[in-house]
């Protein structure tokens, strides 16, 4: 791992960065598309409706180099609250180096410190990276599917 990367809340001065991101994950995923205006407003809307909600980027010599988000959801399984974790990603040539298991460690930490009794994220089930990554982290598949309508 590189030992001077720096995981922070994310700041609005770094949206172009996690906007580009975004687009590495969506290139992976069949069922989301690229669309940089999309994304660049969800990410203003993290700031602007920032309760119960966590922005983290992995920072490396100034740069932006990794991200992810969570979501305090209640979920009537835990009777409390739960954290949905979205968009984990690192730059492909920073990736295998620890990065990604400490922006985790970091958003871990904030959930529990909410009070979240569990944490959820979904993963393309052709994304065998990070799905191996997620194994690698301890997280476990469940019997769960998603199902989603527009």
């Amino acid at each position: 791992m590189l030992s001077d990367v720096v995981i922070r809340k994310a700041q609005t001065s770094d949206i172009d960065s996690m906007v580009a991101l975004i687009s590495i994950i969506f290139s992976l995923e069949a069922d989301f598309q690229v669309d940089v205006a999309k994304q660049r407003r969800a990410l203003e809307m993290f700031f602007e409706y920032s309760s119960g909600r966590c922005l983290f980027v992995a920072e490396y010599q100034q740069n932006v180099i990794g991200m992810c988000s969570a979501q305090l959801l209640l979920s009537t399984a835990e009777g409390g609250w739960k954290a949905l974790v979205e968009d984990v990603v690192i730059a492909r040539e920073y990736q295998r180096l620890g990065i990604g298991g400490k922006m985790l460690s970091v958003l871990e930490e904030w959930a529990v410190g909410q009070g979240a009794k569990r944490l959820d994220l979904l993963a393309d089930l052709n994304n065998s990276k990070g799905l191996s990554f997620y194994h690698k982290m301890h997280w476990h598949k469940t019997n769960l599917i998603a199902l989603q309508k527009k």
